[in-house]
């Protein structure tokens, strides 16, 4: 005879399980093994988890990656961020031609795709996992050859050994784009991406408006971001025929599974890096934030100067004088910067004018780059492009100097191209005849 506890117990479990669909979990999605909404692929030590969801206050449903060990749900990725679905009836499975596809239960309607083509022979051979890393892989069960993976295409989060750039082989470009609102993970209006023409250089858009720059990578850190360093994190950069792109991963002597990082775009125009604490994520960087951050705050020439904002807000180059409050000139017109005793003038904690413009000669010494510039009469200032083992490479510019500020200390030093006049005013460390 039944134990009427027992009986009792049993239907609760039932009913539990009637009113709970997240109560299974898959490791692998195959041909023969869909995820259905409701369940959740995990990575091998459960840091990950993708599966359906709401974001904020939304009722629609998003196929998404999310943190699985912090107690605020965190996407860090989403498949259809501008194609929700409308209720509980998403599938995510392999279709026969080998792709990732979320469809609805009865399968007439789409929704997203990985959309990679496939030989006929492999297209019953996929498998998407999920790695601890954050990476939704799609791999082929026999040879374990990725042939498609989340992080070649990102969405507002950048996690570690997540590369932001282009691979110049494919023509993928990787960047960050903003959600449209804590509800809508939906293309926004801000992108964070890298520039890669002349030195290439991270930088935040709003459309195709650019807001700030956050430069190039100089060794320890980014040109304009000079008071970031991280005993956390190890940054990559590499720039060359086959990549530019740039990558941060965790020191492994300081791996901790409880430290959980992200760098987003938020859809106010921020990018933020934060760590979660406990109970929280507390933030520890954003930008742009001063008034020196904005794209162009100076015209042409000039530079920003944030402890100089009350009186006059934009300082010129030595060299040149105002020509209104924002843009300078040429002190003196005509005279010749060519063969006729100029030099260089040394100007400290400088963010780098905009290096899309700039020339790069990573075969240069600093040395060598001031005579480089010299001997072109165009050439109106040089810098290192790496702070590393006392300088690496030679940056040199043409025409006008844009977007550069000051810090209070950190920075690069910046040589701008003076006449003699101009030169002879400038004494000791400051300046030098060449």
């Amino acid at each position: 005879m039944m134990n009427p506890a027992k009986g009792n117990t049993s239907l609760l479990l039932l009913s539990l399980l009637l009113l709970c669909p997240i109560c299974t979990s898959l490791d692998t999605i195959t041909p023969d093994q869909p995820l259905k909404d409701g369940q959740l692929l995990l990575s091998n030590q459960k840091t990950f988890a993708l599966g359906f969801f709401n974001p904020g206050s939304s009722r629609h449903r998003y196929v998404g990656i999310w943190y699985n060990q912090i107690a605020e749900k965190t996407a860090v990725w989403v498949a259809n961020r501008n194609d929700p679905l409308n209720d509980t009836s998403g599938v995510l499975s392999i279709n026969g031609e080998g792709n990732l596809e979320l469809h609805t239960q009865n399968q007439t309607n789409v929704i997203w795709s990985t959309n990679v083509s496939f030989s006929v022979s492999s297209t019953n051979n996929s498998m998407a996992k999920l790695s601890d890393m954050g990476n939704l892989v799609l791999v082929q069960q026999d040879n374990q050859r990725v042939t498609w993976q989340s992080f070649d295409y990102p969405t507002n989060t950048l996690l570690p050994f997540m590369k932001l750039g282009l691979d110049r082989q494919t023509g993928l470009n990787r960047f960050l784009t903003s959600w449209k609102s804590k509800d809508d993970p939906g293309i926004g209006n801000y992108s964070y991406q890298m520039v890669p023409t002349g030195y290439p250089q991270l930088c935040l858009y709003m459309g195709r408006t650019l807001l700030w720059r956050a430069g190039s990578w100089i060794g320890p850190r980014s040109n304009g971001v000079p008071n970031v360093t991280s005993k956390l994190y190890n940054v990559s950069f590499v720039n060359n025929q086959d990549e530019t792109t740039i990558m941060y991963s965790i020191f492994s002597n300081s791996a901790d599974p409880k430290v959980f990082p992200k760098t987003i775009v938020d859809e106010s125009g921020i990018v933020q890096r934060s760590l979660w604490q406990e109970t929280r994520w507390v933030e520890y960087w954003s930008a742009p934030q001063a008034l020196c951050d904005k794209y162009l705050n100076c015209g042409p020439n000039s530079y920003c100067d944030p402890h100089n904002e009350v009186n006059f807000e934009c300082k010129c180059f030595p060299g040149f004088e105002p020509k209104s409050s924002r843009d300078c000139m040429r002190e003196k017109q005509g005279v010749s910067m060519c063969n006729n005793g100029e030099g260089f003038v040394k100007l400290a904690n400088m963010k780098l004018p905009d290096t899309s413009i700039a020339h790069a000669d990573m075969s240069l010494s600093m040395q060598e780059c001031e005579q480089k510039c010299l001997r072109n009469c165009s050439c109106m200032a040089y810098a290192s492009a790496n702070e590393s083992e006392g300088g690496i490479g030679c940056l040199t510019w043409q025409g006008d100097l844009v977007d550069a500020r000051t810090y209070p200390d950190l920075g690069q030093d910046l040589y701008i191209r003076v006449d003699a006049v101009v030169l002879g005013h400038w004494s000791g460390e400051l300046g030098k005849r060449c």
